[in-house]
């Protein structure tokens, strides 16, 4: 292997490097912004080669899992990142992959389904407010509360459901309810919740060749569903509430992330980076011991230092 190829694949970007990546996907304002500007197929350019970013990645993961058992010692922050994406763009396999190395304990995955009796009984961020991450743990959305402003907005028929005044059924519902998601996310911010969004871009060939291979191969026939397929035919409709929740949310305090998602493997690369910019950016240590504390620890050590080996317990009998 030449010494062109040995860098090519180096194990290490600098964070300049990763923030030029990251940058490229990252949105802050609706300033601008319009979905198809963003190809689902990117992979950065020349920037990063897809060895590159296998190496880096399954080094990031234990990286991620170390910050993680800071942020769970510190116990002051905690880290909501939210995954939307239409189906086959590779939500469960990121969570996954990118979360392979953290420790379970600190960890939570929220899966939002279809909302039942009781989560239609509330208002529609209820259940999202319910599956919040404590502090010091990372809480992940699979789906979120960006459901009511994207599938319902899509198949309206299903707000009947939700048994709302009639009054409150205006023009202005969804842009309603967009503001009423910005301010949500501004407050878990000023709260001590450092809020990541993932859209995962996956383009509409990319999830016909997906949808394929889960019909193809039996060990991916219960990946699929008669339900994505008939989704599948409101492709332009979703990437316009896409669009629009995107724009209307996108914040510093809370950025969204359009990830290229034809690629598996750069999706994850994306993810796992902005979690640990994410994480960096808080600096998170963990508080000295004070004095009696550490006379404790001292005193423990004592202890056991004191009791007798193996040997020595063997040799009194």
């Amino acid at each position: 292997m030449d010494a062109r190829t040995d860098a090519a694949i180096a194990p290490h970007l600098s964070r300049r490097q990763m923030r030029r990546i990251l940058d490229r996907y990252r949105v802050v304002s609706d300033k601008g912004f319009r979905l198809r500007d963003y190809d689902p197929a990117d992979t950065a350019g020349h920037l990063l080669s897809k060895p590159q970013a296998g190496l880096i990645v399954a080094r990031d993961v234990h990286r991620l899992a170390a910050l993680q058992d800071r942020l769970y010692a510190q116990n002051e922050w905690s880290v909501l990142c939210v995954l939307q994406a239409i189906d086959a763009a590779g939500k469960d396999g990121t969570i996954k992959h990118v979360m392979s190395g953290v420790n379970p304990q600190g960890v939570q995955v929220t899966c939002f389904k279809a909302p039942g009796p009781e989560e239609l009984a509330h208002d529609f961020l209820w259940r999202a407010n319910r599956a919040l991450p404590p502090r010091g743990h990372i809480g992940i959305f699979n789906r979120s509360h960006y459901e009511e402003v994207l599938v319902v907005r899509v198949h309206p028929e299903t707000l009947a459901r939700q048994h709302l005044p009639p009054e409150l059924l205006g023009k202005r519902l969804w842009q309603q309810r967009l503001e009423s998601i910005a301010g949500f996310e501004r407050y878990l911010t000023l709260q001590g919740t450092v809020v990541l969004k993932f859209f995962l871009n996956v383009s509409r060939e990319k999830q016909k060749r997906r949808f394929l291979e889960r019909l193809e191969e039996k060990d991916k026939h219960w990946k699929f569903s008669a339900s994505d397929l008939a989704e599948r035919a409101y492709w332009d409709d979703y990437q316009a509430a896409y669009e629009n929740a995107i724009a209307a949310t996108a914040s510093a305090h809370a950025p969204w992330f359009v990830v290229p998602a034809d690629n598996k493997w750069f999706t994850r690369f994306i993810v796992v980076a902005a979690m640990i910019e994410a994480l960096e950016a808080l600096d998170l240590r963990i508080a000295p011991l004070g004095p009696e504390q550490q006379a404790a620890l001292d005193a423990a050590r004592q202890k056991l230092e004191s009791e007798p080996g193996k040997h020595a317990a063997r040799s009194a009998d």
